[in-house]
């Protein structure tokens, strides 16, 4: 299953990470379960991080973050929309088909795609990525400010989250480093060697494709959704790892992605303070039965076999604004 935890398989202008995976090793541990509430994580200027924590629990890696996201997925009250005189419904559709094109590409950055849903109790997945909190929140009620929104459903509620590329392999390697000079984390050479090489990861093009995605493209139309977390059963919890084993787990498990770079593109979210859920994994393919085919191979990786819960799939094919509306009869 793929797995936030894992080396990315490709960003969403689709160039293959493979090649990248060596140049930048902490960018290609992938994000993951990287911070956590229980952990004492402090925030350092977008940079997520924490001392090591008491009892020797293994402290949270650190993240880089970017975006906000919002999956807005939404089902449609097709006897409401009926019930609209055709002119009343005209004019509503003109209104959402103007908001969302407004939308797509807004000055500060950012976009919003509307994917039609297939198989799913929802109709419609309008996804938006903001830089700040604040936008996604406009993005979000300039779509149910519309007529039109008086006959679309939540079918999930939100989803929020943030874009973030997890520092796994750099916090352990430094992390290395600092026990073998006989420092601790956090002491004044550990931090400066800390700012110094999140600075680089941060400045790389391979990590701001990650942070900042480009909107999808005519060739990986279709998108698939989901949640997850990582389990905490006894015997089985993630965040009682030492971080070199979560490390050895999610590289593994993201030799399994790359070999879908170029087939299967993916953004992922943390939502740790922000949802129920822990994680989202947004997939884009050319051809949707990729998604299958990952998601298979990937449930047998240790990391997912043994640490992985997910939530509900949404599985569907980004449209123009005025297809959606249009598919929906109220055009």
């Amino acid at each position: 299953m793929l797995d936030p935890s894992a080396p990315p398989l490709a960003t969403t202008s689709a160039t293959s990470s493979a090649a990248t995976s060596a140049a930048v090793p902490d960018a290609a541990a992938g994000a993951g379960p990287s911070a956590h509430p229980g952990a004492a994580a402090g925030r350092r200027g977008g940079v997520e991080g924490a001392a090591p924590a008491a009892g020797g629990v293994a402290p949270p890696a650190l993240t880089l973050d970017g975006w906000y996201a919002h999956h807005q997925i939404l089902s449609v009250d097709r006897a409401a929309l009926r019930a609209l005189a055709p002119a009343t419904r005209a004019e509503a559709a003109r209104g959402m088909v103007a908001a969302l094109e407004a939308l797509a590409a807004p000055a500060e950055g950012g976009w919003t795609a509307p994917v039609v849903l297939v198989g799913s109790v929802a109709d419609v997945m309008l996804v938006h990525f903001r830089p700040t909190l604040d936008a996604v929140g406009v993005a979000q009620r300039r779509v149910l400010a519309e007529p039109l929104a008086a006959v679309l459903r939540p079918a999930m509620g939100t989803f929020l989250s943030v874009t973030e590329a997890g520092m796994y392999a750099l916090t352990a390697r430094l992390t290395a480093e600092t026990a073998a000079r006989g420092g601790t984390v956090g002491d004044a050479e550990y931090e400066r060697v800390l700012a110094e090489r999140l600075a680089a990861e941060r400045a790389s093009p391979h990590v701001q494709r990650r942070l900042e995605p480009p909107a999808p493209t005519a060739a990986m139309p279709y998108v698939c959704f989901y949640p997850m977390s990582k389990r905490r059963s006894p015997g089985q919890n993630w965040y009682a790892l030492s971080m070199a084993e979560r490390s050895r787990l999610m590289w593994e498990h993201g030799r399994t992605g790359r070999r879908y770079a170029g087939r299967v593109s993916q953004i992922v979210t943390g939502a740790v303070g922000l949802d129920a859920w822990e994680w989202g994994v947004t997939l884009f393919a050319a051809d949707p039965l990729e998604f299958k085919r990952i998601v298979t191979e990937m449930r047998f990786d240790e990391v997912s076999a043994q640490y992985a819960e997910f939530g509900a799939f949404y599985v569907g094919r980004v449209v123009a604004a005025a297809e959606w509306v249009a598919a929906l009869g109220a055009g």
